[in-house]
């Protein structure tokens, strides 16, 4: 196949991309890297994302081009010597989808870096980790991960409104007046609702009739296609692993007994550890942890989540609002600080005085609008995040407000 087919099959995909609406993270990434990582779920918009920048400021040039490493063609070439190809042409950047569908990805993109006078974006797994691939590539890559959409991000995306985000001491201080201002524009209860079932992944701007087989789809692909790949899991497997993620869905919270985890799956104690670990890096599960084991390699969760509630929406029709809102409540947290790099990560922890510890400093409860301070009340920086108010009071903070964490 030629470069001149590949930049044809391109301008294709381009039509069909809309500048309108980007994700979060479109202008936090430094473009101008000679080499920069994009991880994260499948459906969240990384192709996307990749074409908008092409479009954008590569308008009819040839100096950018993308690819995807899972179509026959490239499967069938090395990467390298692609690569070299497009740079003795005048291509000047290199946009790369689907990396871990490609032998050896790491060591390939290390030597373009190193051998030519490229950039190069690519693309991946939100399982992948660097580091194991490639220690060398780890050192000459900066790595950006994209996550769902929060709800401020989807109340952007599907036109509702458009409104800044906030860090989460400002929230805590000043969310009277937050959420004052918010309430002003829009009912933020009636949306909160529907973003709880539809609103985490783009893909709603499509179709939300089929918005719940989407993710189902997604997961199939990532426990069939992605985990076997990057991960070397076989493909007997697999059956159990799914029925270990529906055990979880169905019971969510589920406070994990991994002995009774590994009799009702017929999955070895180790490998209950390992493959939760992996749903966990496949972003289809939150494990909450105590800080007292934070720092242990192989601990047992004091808590499991969905990652985001719209998989426990489409996995069953058994939901538990109150493992709903907590849910929801530990992936706006966890989400928000994933643009922080940190040495050690004390993002949130499970408490044994209320629900949560957020960055060993601020103890959370959450609940509905109901909830009392009975359990934290003699507490320091304890608050409770409470579903179904609009404003709150003191340290009562309404829940949908952490969707707006930056």
């Amino acid at each position: 196949m030629s470069l001149q087919r590949m930049f044809e099959d391109q301008e294709k995909l381009l039509t069909k991309v809309s500048l309108d609406k980007k994700r979060y993270l479109y202008n936090e990434i430094n473009w101008d890297l000679k080499s920069i990582g994009i991880l994260g779920q499948r459906g969240l918009g990384k192709t996307t994302m990749m074409l908008q920048y092409i479009k954008e400021n590569f308008k009819n040039s040839k100096n950018a081009l993308y690819i995807s490493l899972d179509t026959p063609y490239m499967q069938s070439v090395l990467l390298i010597e692609f690569a070299r190809e497009f740079e003795q042409n005048g291509g000047e950047v290199l946009f790369i989808d689907e990396v871990h569908k490609y032998n050896d990805w790491a060591n390939h993109i290390k030597n373009i870096y190193d051998s030519l006078d490229i950039k190069v974006v690519f693309s991946g797994s939100s399982i992948l980790q660097i580091s194991k691939q490639n220690a060398d590539l780890s050192r000459r890559t900066i790595i950006y991960h994209l996550e769902n959409l929060s709800f401020r991000e989807y109340l952007e995306l599907t036109d509702i409104e458009k409104f800044e985000s906030y860090k989460l001491d400002d929230i805590l201080i000043k969310h009277e007046t937050i959420a004052s201002d918010i309430s002003k524009k829009i009912k933020p209860l009636m949306h909160f609702k529907e973003y709880l079932i539809y609103g985490a992944y783009p893909f709603i701007l499509d179709d939300k009739d089929t918005y719940h087989q989407r993710i189902i789809q997604m997961i199939n692909t990532i426990l069939e296609t992605d985990l076997p790949y990057i991960n070397k899991i076989e493909m007997t497997q697999i059956t159990k692993l799914k029925k270990l993620l529906y055990m979880l869905a169905v019971n969510v919270p589920f406070i994990p007994n991994i002995t009774d985890l590994s009799n009702a799956t017929n999955i070895s104690r180790p490998k209950v550890y390992e493959y939760l670990e992996h749903l966990e890096s496949a972003k289809i599960i939150n494990s909450i942890v105590s800080q007292a084991k934070g720092y242990k390699i192989m601990t047992k969760p004091e808590k499991l989540f969905m990652q985001n509630t719209n998989i426990s929406y489409a996995l069953t029709s058994n939901i538990n609002m109150g493992s709903a809102r907590e849910s929801f409540f530990v992936n706006q947290i966890k989400n928000g600080s994933n643009s922080q790099l940190k040495l050690y990560d004390d993002t949130i922890f499970s408490s044994k005085n209320g629900d949560f510890l957020v960055e060993s400093k601020y103890t959370f409860e959450v609940g509905g609008k109901n909830k009392d301070f009975n359990q934290i009340k003699d507490i320091p920086n304890s608050y409770i995040a409470s579903d179904d108010i609009e404003i709150g009071y003191g340290n009562k903070i309404p829940l949908w407000l952490f969707g707006f964490l930056y």
